[in-house]
């Protein structure tokens, strides 16, 4: 799973997920892409589990980016603890995700198998996602 090696702070503010997407939600290195539709925030395990999913179609013909890194760190308090004492350990790192974003992208396979692969890869995803393309390689 992706975590930071090493991050300068420990615990950050939970921060908000209104807007869209003005960085990373155009294709910069593949042929096909996955965006996401809804905000939200991607955990390390379902960017590994999609992957692993995506890596099953291409093998070794195609080329892979994931365009998304879990570097923001989730804090949770222990079960059955009374209030105050702190903010509770970290305990998961997530990507905070906003319409628009790109999260992988695929190039080197043939767009059947590529449409093929974005739709089993979107059901590892918590959230609405569509399939796009450089109209020069995609048709």
């Amino acid at each position: 799973m992706l975590i930071p090696k090493k991050s300068k702070f420990r615990k950050q503010h939970r921060g908000r997920l209104t807007g869209k997407a003005c960085k990373g939600n155009t294709l910069i290195f593949g042929d096909y892409g996955i965006q996401a539709l809804e905000p939200v925030w991607l955990t390390s395990r379902q960017i590994e589990a999609t992957r692993r999913t995506l890596v099953r179609y291409i093998r070794k013909t195609g080329k892979l980016w994931i365009r998304v890194f879990p570097d923001k760190p989730v804090t949770l308090r222990a079960a059955e603890t009374r209030m105050g004492g702190g903010k509770g350990s970290p305990e998961y790192w997530v990507s905070v995700i906003k319409p628009g974003h790109v999260l992988f992208e695929l190039k080197g396979i043939p767009k059947d198998l590529a449409i093929e692969a974005v739709k089993d890869a979107s059901y590892k995803l918590p959230i609405k996602t569509k399939l796009i393309y450089n109209l020069l390689e995609g048709e």
